[in-house]
């Protein structure tokens, strides 16, 4: 059995900051690619930052500059760092992880989700 288990999120005033965590727990062998996704209240679910096993990033242009990926593969733990918050990243975010396990193979799990409302 395998679990993402994200922390963090709530409500921020616009400008201010929060970091985002999400650790994965269970009988893993190997974790690829993590990743960040949020979804807006009528909107598609959208990438918002994913990290390679090597520590490679990719952000998307709506948030760069802004947000910081990173992992912590000791912990198997991601963590998504956003700064200059603005009403629009108002979302549920969700972290997302291909993982390798010892029984059932490789597949993408998914966080539980978080609020995250951005709001004065």
């Amino acid at each position: 059995q395998v679990q993402l288990v994200q922390s963090g999120g709530g409500t921020v005033q616009p400008g201010g900051s929060l970091r985002l965590s999400c650790a994965a727990s269970g009988s893993i062998r190997d974790i690829g690619t993590m990743g960040w996704y949020r979804q807006a209240p009528s909107k598609q679910r959208e990438l918002v930052a994913s990290v390679t096993s090597g520590g490679r990033t990719n952000i998307t242009d709506s948030v760069k500059g802004r947000a910081t990926i990173s992992r912590d593969n000791a912990k198997n733990t991601v963590y998504l760092q956003m700064n200059s918050l603005k009403a629009e990243d108002t979302a549920v975010y969700s972290c997302n992880a291909w993982i390798a396990t010892w029984r059932n193979g490789a597949s993408y799990y998914w966080g539980q989700g978080t609020q995250v409302t951005v709001s004065s």
